[in-house]
């Protein structure tokens, strides 16, 4: 699933005090597209290009497919395939490197 910010929406997610990772994941996920996920596991951890964030990326389940975007954060949520991926502009470098790398090995 890939989503394009709102204006004015801060550039991703975070993880609250005390809160895990994992229940990280489903929150962000269910406030941000309205889908209800299950955590499989973290595949990868990088820098975000501006170098002030760490990013988690985690393999999840959806209980379905039906992506219902919060318009005051995602202006635009669709599901694509790793070749659509790689058709989309602007992405950051990290994101092209998940997908061109670590994606096939998870």
């Amino acid at each position: 699933m890939m989503i394009r910010r709102g204006p004015g929406a801060p550039p991703s997610g975070k993880v609250e005090a005390g809160e895990s990772q994992e229940a990280a994941v489903i929150r962000e996920v269910k406030e941000e597209v309205g889908v209800t996920i299950r955590p499989v596991r973290k595949v990868w951890e990088n820098v975000s290009a501006g170098g002030t964030h760490t990013l988690h990326w985690w393999l999840a389940d959806a209980e379905d497919l039906d992506l219902r975007p919060d318009r005051r954060e995602v202006s635009d949520a669709r599901w694509v395939t790793v070749q659509e991926f790689a058709t989309l502009k602007p992405t950051f470098p990290g994101d092209r490197h998940f997908f061109e790398e670590v994606f096939q090995r998870a």
